[in-house]
Parts: structure tokens; C-alpha cells; sequence
């Protein structure tokens, strides 16, 4: 028995005119991206991991709220500090991230272990360790980070080139771009502190995107081998779309389950991370469907021209 007729059909018989809506969806999907490189640009809020600053892990002897560790850091006069959990939460450790110039890096942290004695002098804190991460090796690690994607990107459209053909490679890429665009853009619009967490987040999802995208293009190569002469590449686009959809919701729902569940409940110290994958899904479904496969038609469409005599070309 296939594969699919052993999986539960969300939607049986599905029948979607996924094609017939690629120019409604285009224009959105462009709207986005702009809107999202335009906040990448201007309001992204780098962590102290890109931008430079401090770290430093504090234990306290007693149990402490997370809540309470902030409040007490920014009466001190602490901004835009990223504050989280190490280990277990009967462990009572914590890494307090502050940002600051490479000249008075050293202040801060004096000011901040004073804040801590002060502040909190009856959890008896001791300040176990203290990284110093300057406004250079912060911008090489941005840097870094953004190679990371790049390589990925690259390495998927070989993969993608050999796999199939290339004319679908455009496409994979193209909807990956579009996918990482759209989370930075959601970053930095609600201030979410960018950091290596969330490369990590983002090289998931490019992970998560292209396999749904992979098994889209896997279905319309059956169709293109199956049914050679007998249909277009817009049609094998929409039955792969449709016969692949409840396969999709499937994997996709349970996905964004654990994304969103670890979101809520995973508490601060993954909740970056977690935001990030849950967007990458909802987004990663959405551009296998509306990205890819309209940059691989008009890839199609290009090519065929191209293969025209002179004169008969539009």
C-alpha cells in the first residue's frame, strides 16, 4: 500500500487552485519582504552577542524570581539587559547580558556586581564569571552569523540543482530568502533581541523550509515523469500542492504545537529561540506553496522562451 493512502487525509479530495492565486499572493509576499528588510535595516535590536558588552554569571544562595533579578537591574540603572536561567531553577544561576562601549566595559560590570550586593544583598549573590565580548568581536559575529545562512542557502541550491533540475533551485532559494526575511523583519518590529540564539533558530527553519518545499517539487517531478506531454507545469504545481496538502497540515500542526508549547511554557531562556521556529513554520508552509512554485514557473516560463527561435519569441 503507498504511503500516502496510509496517511489520514485532513482534506480528502483536495482540489485547490493554488496557481490561480500565485499573482494575489506575489504581491503580498513582496510587500513583506520590503517591509521586513526596511525594520532589518533600521530597528533591529542586536544582543549583546553582535553588538558588544557583557556577560556575566551571578548565583544566588537563596531562591530568586526572574522577574525580581530585572526589577532590582533596572532600578540600578541597567538598559536593554538580557537576563536568563543556567542549569536547574534550584541551581538559582543566571547570565545577565548588559551592553556597553569596550572603554567602560569594566565599569559596568563593577556597577552591576555593586547593584547585585546592594539590591539583593539577602540571596547573598556571587558573581562566578564575567565575559567581556568588544564592539569588533560583536560585529564579527554578526557577520559570521549571516555567512552561516549564506553557505546554507548555497549549499541547498546545489542540492536542490542535482536532486532535480535547476530550474527549481530559484525557487527554493528564493522562498528560504523570503522566509528568514520575514522573521528578522518580525524581530526587529517588536524589538526581540537578535543573537546567535536565534541564528540557531534560523538555520532550523531554513532546514524545516526547504524539506516541505522539497516534497512539493518531489511531487510535481512524479507528475512531469508520469504524465510527459500531457499537462503543464502549472498543472503538476497544483496536484502536488493539493495531493501533498494533508500531509502538510499534519506535519506542519504538530510542528507549530511543540514550537508554540515550548514558547509559552519552555519559560525565557528558549522563548527567542521558540518564536522564531513557530514563525518559520507558518511561514516555511506558506512560501513551499506561494513562493517556490511561482519563482519556478516563471524560471520555466523564461527558459522555454529562451529555447524559442528568434522570431517566434514574444
Amino acid at each position: 500500500m503507498d504511503e500516502e493512502k496510509k496517511m489520514i487525509e485532513v482534506i480528502k479530495n483536495a482540489n485547490f487552485d493554488f496557481v490561480g492565486k500565485f499573482k494575489f499572493t506575489s504581491v503580498i509576499s513582496i510587500g513583506l519582504v520590503v517591509i521586513s528588510l526596511f525594520g532589518l535595516f533600521t530597528k533591529m535590536n542586536y544582543g549583546v552577542d553582535f553588538r558588544g558588552g557583557a556577560e556575566v554569571q551571578v548565583k544566588f544562595a537563596e531562591a530568586l524570581k526572574l522577574q525580581d533579578l530585572r526589577t532590582v537591574l533596572k532600578k540600578g540603572g541597567f538598559k536593554n539587559i538580557s537576563v536568563q536561567t543556567i542549569g536547574e531553577v534550584k541551581d538559582n544561576e543566571f547570565l545577565v547580558k548588559v551592553p556597553g562601549a569596550e572603554e567602560n566595559l569594566n565599569k559596568v560590570t563593577e556597577a552591576l556586581g555593586k547593584t547585585l550586593k546592594t539590591g539583593l544583598a539577602a540571596k547573598a549573590p556571587e558573581i562566578r564569571k564575567v565575559d567581556i565580548v568588544g564592539p569588533k568581536a560583536g560585529a564579527s559575529l554578526r557577520i559570521a552569523g549571516f555567512q552561516a545562512m549564506g553557505w546554507a542557502l548555497i549549499a541547498i541550491m546545489i542540492y536542490i540543482g542535482l536532486r532535480f533540475d535547476f530550474k527549481y533551485s530559484p525557487g527554493a532559494i528564493v522562498a528560504l530568502l523570503h522566509d528568514v526575511s520575514i522573521i528578522l523583519g518580525v524581530f526587529a518590529f517588536t524589538g526581540t533581541e537578535f543573537t546567535l540564539q536565534t541564528v540557531a533558530a534560523l538555520l532550523a527553519v531554513i532546514g524545516y523550509s526547504v524539506n516541505d518545499t522539497v516534497v512539493i517539487y518531489d511531487r510535481v517531478r512524479e507528475h512531469e515523469e508520469k504524465e510527459a506531454g500531457m499537462g503543464t507545469l502549472d498543472n503538476f504545481i497544483n496536484k502536488a500542492a493539493n495531493e501533498t496538502l494533508s500531509r502538510t497540515i499534519l506535519t506542519s500542526g504538530t510542528t507549530l504545537f511543540v514550537a508554540l508549547s515550548m514558547y509559552f511554557y519552555g519559560g525565557l531562556a528558549i522563548r527567542d529561540f521558540f518564536f522564531a521556529i513557530s514563525l518559520g513554520v507558518i511561514i516555511g508552509t506558506y512560501s513551499s506553496i506561494f513562493v517556490a512554485a511561482p519563482v519556478t514557473l516563471l524560471f520555466d516560463t523564461l527558459k522555454k522562451k529562451d529555447e524559442l527561435p528568434v522570431g517566434a519569441r514574444a
